[in-house]
């Protein structure tokens, strides 16, 4: 009788699984989301404290004199209405009123050419008060309420 052969056994070496198989990586992805969620629910979240000046909605800190912010939309519309937007402050809020224009409504009206000419002048009038700006850019929205929500002692006005 003959020697038997004996064959090499590939399929054993075939049947274990690549360390790089997606389907391992999927486990282990599941296993890193469920941890993550744990640390976010465990974590400390940080909340904005309410200002002592605030006592429900009533602001303690809006009084007369009153600090009102002009935007490029108040003073085109003002225009439009002929209204002086201090003369009509003073007739809607029955008191003094300070009125300030930022440097953002001036670059903004500046931008907007010869059309507006009218609203550059009146901006420029000595009576209103130049707040500066530090920011870059000259979008005036998120300027005015940037410092409205710091200062929370001013007026928007806008349309």
């Amino acid at each position: 009788m003959g020697k038997a052969k004996k064959t090499r056994k590939f399929a054993e070496v075939k049947r274990m699984l690549n360390p790089k198989d997606a389907r391992l990586k999927h486990k282990e992805n599941e296993g890193k989301k469920k941890k993550q969620e744990k640390e976010e629910e465990n974590a400390v979240r940080k909340v904005d404290v309410a200002p002592s000046a605030l006592f429900f909605t009533y602001n303690s800190q809006l009084g007369p004199p009153y600090h009102i912010i002009l935007d490029t939309n108040f003073i085109n519309f003002s225009i439009q209405n002929k209204l002086d937007p201090i003369k009509a402050s003073m007739d809607c809020l029955y008191a003094k009123c300070t009125i300030y224009i930022t440097d953002c409504v001036m670059g903004e009206l500046e931008k907007l050419g010869q059309k507006f000419r009218v609203a550059l002048r009146i901006a420029k009038d000595p009576r209103f008060e130049r707040l500066p700006c530090t920011h870059k850019g000259v979008y005036a929205d998120d300027c005015i309420m940037e410092r409205v929500t710091q200062a929370r002692c001013y007026i928007c006005a806008t349309c």
